[in-house]
Formats: structure tokens, sequence, C-alpha cells
């Protein structure tokens, strides 16, 4: 693999040539290139086309991904920078193969309305090297001033069920959520949730205590609540038709009832983490805090079955969850050491060598195309970017990542990009590796020939914040 600037010619060039290359969509898998004007794809080629070009990218005979789109990260901008920050973040991100990231709103102060999304806006600008969006919360006991977002600052917002310690505003009135699910139909809405019912959760507490040892903390944390959250969900948009998306499903049976929501035609779709697909509860019990989530992991049978949402196309998005901490906060006693884990920059390899070791049999090219489907082309449906972002195709922004999808190797701690500095997944053997990312046509982010050269890597921190429009299925009714 390599860039090479060229010459100029008399005919006028392309700014941007990728040769020898496998495209890969939803669809499938093609040999070709493509080319790149004005930040955006400006012709899909065939394997022997060469047309004049400023820059030339030479594939290899590697997989082409389109940019893939986390749809599930906290960033801590702003208010929890000490953990992590926009600059370490997006570098883990594009390292990851990820061009576009949406944030999540709990932070210091909570993003709540569209005029604390500009703000926000103003504070990335200049750090990020990925494009991004922002997911609202709910603004106190009125839902109502969610009529007054438009689709600039946000399509979704995220309502938690259950709380921990970077997330401490939970809905826990039935009489507010209702309100909250009415009002996300009548404005056009996607409702985002953490299902756990922090209700079970508390009995559970008032009888056992808490937790003294992480060999305990999944029973603390149990398959029940996320059941009983998720029935309710779903009950919920019978009753008004709201549009959701249910983050970090960890459960067997919330899959099955999910699943059997959106073949039952409601509006109903979810997410899987890369944690829940490559850890069990027995981990949590082994590393303890690294492996402390929220949701808790659960058995083999429930990551079984996470598994098959995956292969099946059950699932609709993967999403990484990223949420780090410091390893002084880690290091609390377990009641107090927060849930979560970076994973933006591990998500695409680690699900890829997931699928590898899931279905040895099956064509690598397929397995690809399942993994665009779930990290590009259908979260740019959901959040409203499938006219920018998504797909390799002509028109929409020259997002793209180069992924060798046989090579294997080891993440070590020198390469975690997170501000935090570390990783549940530090020395796994990976199969499949990101060796070049761009964003709009330029080069984010390139797998540096040498550690001590590392900092070379990466591209220009101008990543925007992207407009979007209103998904057509979740019109105001």
């Amino acid at each position: 693999m390599s860039e090479t600037t060229n010459e100029p010619t008399g005919e006028k060039p392309y700014d941007l040539v990728v040769t020898g290359v496998r495209l890969v969509s939803g669809e499938g898998v093609v040999t070709g290139g493509l080319a790149v004007s004005g930040g955006r794809i400006a012709a899909l080629l065939g394997p022997d086309e060469r047309p004049p070009a400023r820059r030339t990218l030479d594939g290899g005979g590697r997989h082409l991904l389109p940019g893939l789109i986390d749809s599930h990260v906290h960033f801590r901008t702003p208010g929890l920078t000490h953990k992590e920050d926009w600059a370490h973040a997006s570098r883990a991100a594009v390292a990851g193969g990820i061009t576009t990231v949406i944030d999540m709103p709990n932070t210091v102060p909570p993003l709540r309305t569209g005029e604390e999304a500009h703000r926000k806006a103003e504070l990335i600008d200049g750090t990020s090297l990925v494009d991004y969006r922002l997911h609202l919360g709910v603004a106190g006991e009125d839902p109502s001033p969610l009529r007054e977002v438009g689709p600039r600052e946000a399509t979704s917002v995220k309502v938690f069920l259950a709380g921990h310690h970077t997330a401490p505003h939970v809905v826990r009135d039935p009489v507010q959520l209702e309100k909250i699910f009415r009002t996300a139909a009548e404005s056009g809405l996607r409702l985002l949730l953490h299902a756990e019912d922090e209700g079970v959760f508390g009995l559970l507490d008032e009888w056992r205590g808490e937790p003294s040892g992480y060999a305990e903390y999944e029973r603390h944390r149990p398959r029940s609540g996320a059941i009983v959250a998720v029935a309710r969900v779903v009950e919920l948009v019978r009753r008004h038709g709201t549009s959701v998306h249910v983050l970090h499903a960890s459960t067997a049976e919330e899959a099955d009832l999910l699943t059997a929501a959106a073949h039952a035609g409601l509006p109903v779709t979810f997410e899987v983490t890369p944690h829940h697909l490559s850890f069990t509860a027995t981990e949590t019990c082994r590393v303890g805090a690294r492996a402390r989530l929220s949701p808790a992991l659960r058995q083999a049978a429930d990551q079984d079955r996470l598994w098959q949402a995956v292969l099946g196309g059950h699932a609709a998005t993967l999403g990484s969850d990223h949420a780090p901490h410091t390893r002084a906060e880690k290091l609390r006693v377990p009641a107090e050491a927060p849930p979560g884990l970076p994973g933006v920059q591990e998500m695409l390899p680690a699900v890829h060598t997931g699928l590898r070791r899931r279905a040895p049999h099956d064509a690598p090219d397929a397995q690809l195309s399942s993994l665009v489907r779930m990290l590009a082309e259908r979260p740019a449906e959901l959040f409203g970017l499938d006219e920018r972002k998504g797909r390799l195709r002509v028109g929409l922004d020259a997002d793209f990542v180069l992924f060798d999808a046989d090579e294997r190797w080891m993440l070590d701690p020198g390469a975690i990009r997170s501000k935090c500095g570390w990783s549940a997944y530090e020395g796994w053997t990976m199969t499949g590796r990101v060796r070049h990312t761009v964003r709009r046509g330029e080069t984010v982010y390139r797998l540096p020939d040498d550690s001590a050269d590392a900092d070379a890597a990466f591209g220009a921190a101008d990543g925007r914040w992207l407009a979007a429009r209103r998904p057509p299925d979740v019109e105001p009714r």
C-alpha cells in the first residue's frame, strides 16, 4: 500500500484516485477503485481504470469500506475531559476506521437543547479528526422543549431508564416517560433507550446490599432489569408509534423481544456492542473493573444469541459505547468503580475477529458486507446522514477505510489512542487491520511503518458538525 503525489498532466486530474481495491457495500464486494474531487466521490472505477490524479493510493488488493459511523460514543466533552477528550477520542476513532461519530448527551453539563448543541460544536471545532453529530438528552420534567428541536441540531434523543456514575439523569416517573414517547413521536425524533429498569435494581440493592466483589456484579444488575424495561418500551411504542432504537442489548430475551416487535411492524431497532459480543460475565469475575459495564456482561448463551442477531441481520447497528474512565477511577472499590470501557478504536477489528471465529466457513466478503450494513449504511439511514455518509457512492462524502481483512496483529498498549491509555482488548490477537482512513478525501489516519513515527499517522483536525435530514420513518405525527 502506498500513497503517492503525481505530476500534473494536460487532462484535469482528480484530487485522489484509489486503485487495486475491493469495494464493499451491504450488497456485496466488487473489484475496482474510486476517484475523489472536492471531498466527494466523483467516480467508481473499473479494475483497469487509471485516470489522472494529483494523488493516488494503491490498495494492494485489500478491501475498501465506506467510512464507518459509530452512533454511540461518549467523548466526554464538556466537563469530563480528565478521562477522555475529543482530540484523543477522534484519533482512536480514525485508527479504528470510524469517520463519523454521534456523541451522547450525558456530559457536564448535559446536552439538552439545540442552543447547547451549537455551543458544544464550538468547543469541538478544531479538535476533531472525525465528522460528528450529537444526540440530545431530555430537559427536566417537561419534554415539550423537544418540539422545538430541528434536524440541524438533532434527529435523536437519549433516555436513561437506569443510571450510573456518569448518567445521573434517569427518567423514573412512568407518566413522564409516557409524555416523552408521545412528544418524540409528535416531533419526529428517534428515541434512544438505555433500557434497564432502575426500580428492579433498587429492589435488589435494598435486599442484597451493594456488591462486595465483581463475582457478584452481574446478579446485582441482572437480566431481569433489561427484560422488564424492553417489554415496557415495546408497549409504549405500540401505544404511541414512537420510533425507538434500543442501545446495547445484552440478553437473549431482549434480542428475541426486539426482533419480534420489528417483525410485527413496530418501529423498533436495536444495537449490539462489541464488548457484549467479545466478553461474558466470566471476564468481569476475572479482570474486575475493566469489564464492569452497564448493562453488565451476561452469560455465554446470551452472547451466542447476540451473535445470531448480528449474523442474521436482526441487529440494526453496532455501537462501541466508547466510555473511558481513568485507571484511578476503575481501581475504586466495586460499588464505586464506574462502568464503561474505551472501544471506538477496537470495534471494527474486534467484531471482525469474532466473525472469523464464529463463522469460519463464511466468505470474508460476506462478513465485511454485513459489517458495512451495521456500521455504515444502517446508522446513516437511522440518523439522517444517508445523503452524505454510509456508502461508496458517487456524490457522497469521500469517506473510506482501507482494511486488510487477513492481517493478524496484537493490540499493545503503545497503540492505544484513547486518553485513558488502557483497553480491555490489550493482548488480543486480532484478524483484520485498518491501514488507511480517509475523511472527505483527506487522509486522517495511516498505519505508521514505525511506532516511533506515530504522530505522523494523523491528518488535520478539521472534522465538521454535520447537518442531517429527518429520517423518513420518524416524520412528525
